[in-house]
């Protein structure tokens, strides 16, 4: 959802609209016959949309309100924090400290708890997930047995002088203040509904499930088929060999290195169509990691993120670039948004393991998340893109 605006579907849609527009905004196929039979012949896609180019950068483990949420004051259309937000320690005695939101947040040390159970009762406050809307009640309480401080840690926000880059995108570009986390869980279930839709009943870090990989089709197979590129510019390992299908030998040509690539293709304006940027997730001492994850510092994540935006600004395909930038999770961060517990469509009626059996049809945390495009106009968040939207929205529906 585009800042100040309410409808349920505009966030799917005009994300979604960027996306499909470069797979299916032209022809790409062609039938022939020859004496061996019909065959089919793949041609280069031709892409009607003045953006031919989408870059994702996805984040690690925080909340709207946690980072963008006190851009309020002096964006009141976006849907942040008032400072009246709070939540109880102990929410079965009515009489128990109330932990209020603040805009003191700084470095995290510890990292706020963000598996299936621990998100259940952030949002609901117990075990019983029947409560619609969502009350958001239960961080604090999920927080005080993680150490001294927590509560108030997990119930913080950054000031906006304290995430400048983030700050100055919002400003210029579109800010989305209705993007939930795919699933009430943590990263990797999350990582995989990024370029799939779905996470093949996954909803935990299962790490024998991770190594051998997930078998559904993904963006990258939809793009092969259709004639268009794609290509993946990591820092440490790239998360997205979970999908079985990008192990394919034919594939290797796909991954690239950030620091040896990224700025020399953007320079020569030879991005591809799809362009997927993953972080240092590791931390070490001559590289330490930029994901903004806890306990990693979101100084170098602001870093990172400011570098890929120039990068892309500098380059001659700027103006048809569109930069999504989002989070995987909430990473056990407060926010005040309920997450939407009704009408969720369940993707592809794989309902996860025991013990919780989850059917996926309700959705995790709000994150935050931005378009960043020259179509983009400043300060309305909207998209002055010349898309039949009617045409993307059965497209949508057909898919």
């Amino acid at each position: 959802m585009v800042a100040g605006a309410r409808p349920g579907g505009r966030r799917h849609l005009l994300v979604g609209a960027l996306l499909l527009a470069l797979v299916v905004s032209g022809h790409c196929l062609d039938a022939h016959h020859n004496n061996r039979g019909l065959k089919r012949r793949r041609r280069k896609h031709e892409i009607h949309s003045p953006v031919k180019t989408v870059v994702v950068v996805v984040m690690e483990n925080r909340s709207f309100d946690h980072i963008l949420g006190w851009l309020r004051a002096e964006r009141p259309d976006i849907d942040g924090l008032t400072g009246a937000e709070s939540n109880r320690l102990n929410l079965s005695d009515p009489a128990s400290p109330e932990i209020f939101v603040t805009d003191k947040a700084g470095y995290v040390d510890s990292d706020p708890g963000h598996g299936f159970e621990d998100i259940r009762e952030q949002i609901f406050g117990s075990a019983d997930t029947s409560a619609s809307p969502a009350p958001m009640s239960g961080f604090a309480q999920n927080a005080r047995g993680m150490g001294l401080g927590m509560p108030q840690n997990v119930m913080s926000g950054f000031a906006p002088d304290s995430v400048p880059v983030y700050a100055a995108l919002a400003d210029e570009f579109a800010v989305f203040d209705r993007w939930f986390a795919s699933v009430p869980t943590s990263t990797q279930p999350n990582r995989l509904f990024v370029h799939s839709a779905t996470s093949h009943g996954l909803t935990f870090n299962a790490r024998k499930d991770l190594i051998n990989g997930f078998p559904q089709k993904t963006i990258f197979d939809s793009l092969e088929e259709n004639g268009l590129s794609f290509g993946i510019y990591y820092q440490n390992i790239p998360a997205t060999l979970f999908y079985q299908s990008l192990r394919r030998l034919k594939h290797l040509v796909k991954f690239h290195q950030y620091s040896l690539k990224f700025k020399h293709d953007a320079a020569r304006g030879k991005l591809p169509n799809y362009v997927v940027i993953e972080q240092r997730y590791f931390d070490c001492k001559e590289f330490p990691a930029n994901d903004d994850h806890p306990s990693h510092d979101v100084a170098r994540g602001q870093r990172f993120v400011k570098e890929v935006y120039e990068t892309l600004r500098a380059s001659p395909q700027w103006n048809e670039t569109a930069l999504i930038i989002t989070y995987d999770e909430h990473g056990g961060f407060y926010d005040h948004v309920p997450t939407p517990v009704e009408g969720v469509p369940q993707p592809d009626g794989i309902v996860g393991p025991d013990p919780y059996y989850f059917k996926f049809e309700r959705l995790g945390v709000r994150v935050p998340s931005f378009l960043i495009s020259p179509w983009v106009e400043k300060g309305t968040g909207e998209l002055s893109l010349p898309l039949n939207f009617d045409v993307q929205v059965n497209l949508i529906a057909q898919h």
